[in-house]
């Protein structure tokens, strides 16, 4: 009997010592599982931290970049209209007042008669045409281009002091005609200017001849030509001798007294004219100003159509007027009606 109970006791030892060992090893799985979910949440909550933290630096990266790609665009903007500058003739320098005749009208050109654009009919945006006027080298073009928007190029004709404007011209899908008229007073009158004393023949030979060194131009508006757009019969000639080309005629409105709208309307035509000139004043903030006007105009009546020249405020200007042009459709002057 003796020793079957000490058998039993140690059978109840050896137990009990095993249920030790499997208590500790489970309090040791137990400790190890709960310390690696207690370090995967810090982990977890590290991680999430460090991602956030790695955003707000790539958003401020980006904000330079931006910030720096928008200076370096305004800088290589500026860089290129210098250009322009560097190689402007001594006809091109100064303000568009030479499209005043002598820049001392008693009363500025009056605004060709329009009709207010009834927004509740109409869905579109308005249309506004920018032209630059005296395009002849091709610095003028490429300063042109490099703002990325559109804008109608209209080119003086061909001369000793701008043989390319031609072949410059026939490079682009679309263009324009800037050609010289007679001024009441103008010293720096170019070459083969339309005079209101010439003959029929005279003007319908040199449409022609236009025609030819500009195959495909459909539009021509006038520089200078305050004396020979105030005179019917000059107007009348001309119209006659466009028509039968047909090209259509933009009244650049350089005189208060222009009889362009009677002789249009005796044609059956319709009449088109400038509404603002950009760059009258040389100065940026008064171009910045125009380009406001032209835009009013255009939500007012639908349409407008603005001028100015390849002066570097002037490109400058419209460069910088991208934001001012969201409410409306820049077109081409082809794209306007």
């Amino acid at each position: 009997m003796t020793k079957r109970k000490r058998k039993k006791s140690s059978s109840n030892s050896f137990l009990t010592y095993v249920a030790w060992i499997l208590a500790a090893i489970a309090l040791g799985l137990g400790a190890l599982v709960g310390g690696y979910y207690i370090g995967y949440e810090d982990a977890k909550k590290d991680i999430e931290k460090q991602v956030q933290t790695d955003k707000k630096k790539r958003l401020s990266m980006l904000k330079k970049l931006e910030e720096a790609s928008s200076k370096k665009e305004k800088q290589s903007v500026n860089t290129r209209l210098k250009d322009v500058l560097k190689k402007e003739s001594k006809v091109d320098k100064g303000a568009a007042a030479h499209e005043y005749g002598d820049g001392t009208l008693p009363k500025p050109p009056a605004p060709p008669k329009r009709v207010k654009r009834d927004v509740r009919k109409i869905s579109s945006k308005p249309k506004l045409a920018i032209i630059i006027d005296d395009v002849s080298v091709k610095s003028h073009v490429n300063a042109i281009k490099s703002l990325g928007i559109p804008l109608t190029m209209s080119f003086l004709p061909p001369s000793k002091f701008r043989p390319n404007s031609a072949k410059l011209a026939s490079k682009e899908s679309f263009y324009m005609v800037h050609l010289p008229m007679e001024a009441e007073n103008f010293n720096a009158e170019e070459p083969r200017t339309l005079r209101v004393s010439d003959s029929d023949e005279k003007i319908s030979l040199r449409i022609k001849e236009i025609k030819r060194s500009f195959p495909r131009v459909s539009y021509i508006n006038n520089h200078t030509g305050s004396k020979f757009t105030s005179n019917e019969l000059a107007m009348n000639r001309l119209i006659y001798a466009l028509k039968s080309q047909d090209i259509s005629f933009i009244d650049s409105r350089t005189t208060a007294e222009t009889t362009a709208p009677k002789v249009m309307k005796n044609f059956g035509l319709n009449y088109v004219a400038r509404d603002v000139f950009l760059d009258h004043a040389l100065d940026k903030v008064s171009i910045t100003i125009q380009i406001k006007r032209a835009i009013k105009i255009a939500k007012l009546h639908g349409t407008a159509i603005a001028i100015g020249h390849p002066h570097a405020n002037t490109l400058l200007a419209l460069h910088e007027s991208k934001n001012l042009f969201k409410d409306v459709d820049l077109v081409y002057i082809n794209g306007l009606y």
